[in-house]
């Protein structure tokens, strides 16, 4: 798709840009000890990641398509670290431990086993108190064009994370169908050792 030029799910950006702040500097502020480790799980050529920077957190973007972590290198900024990596064997790829997991539109483009892997490997990389942040869209009618998840596939993929929170996200910018699929915001809390 990269090659192609076609990326529908970057035209998200604009719209959940202001949004996505405010949900980061929340994390922010209620971090006992300040901004930590972040990872961008899929993310692309990086359109996402460099919010987590500007934010203070020490951010990391995996990613399964090299072409897509070439961009996101090529773009910057500098204090970003862009990794070649599978949201399904996260562990594998010698990360290190996260404070904030954070997925737009990664996960609800895997199968029920992919999501299970991802919500395993996340696991395995969260420090005590993590948090996860994903914007999932419903699913609907148009399923076969766009993707979805529901509430319930996002849970289940998470045992031991306690959903703290889902929220409507602003499917402005987003166009047809994408803008028909009830976008959420959810956040997760992984509980303290």
């Amino acid at each position: 798709m990269y090659r192609l030029g076609f990326t529908p799910w970057e035209r998200y950006g604009a719209a959940g840009g202001a949004q996505l702040g405010g949900l980061i500097d929340r994390e922010t502020r209620e971090r006992p000890g300040g901004p930590g480790r972040a990872l961008d799980l899929g993310c692309g050529r990086g359109q996402f990641t460099p919010e987590l920077a500007r934010r203070g957190w020490e951010a990391v973007g995996v990613d399964l398509v090299p072409a897509a972590i070439e961009a996101a290198r090529s773009r910057g900024p500098a204090e970003v670290s862009y990794v070649v990596g599978d949201v399904t064997d996260l562990p594998s790829a010698g990360l290190g431990v996260f404070d904030l997991f954070l997925d737009i539109g990664c996960f609800q483009g895997l199968t029920p086993e992919q999501r299970a892997a991802e919500g395993r490997g996340v696991t395995a990389l969260a420090a005590p108190g993590a948090t996860l942040l994903m914007l999932a869209f419903g699913p609907s009618r148009y399923r076969r064009l766009v993707e979805g998840v529901s509430r319930a596939e996002v849970e289940a993929a998470f045992p031991g994370w306690e959903l703290l929170s889902a929220e409507d996200a602003d499917p402005a910018g987003l166009g047809w169908p994408m803008n028909r699929t009830s976008p959420q915001w959810y956040r997760f809390r992984r509980a303290a050792d």
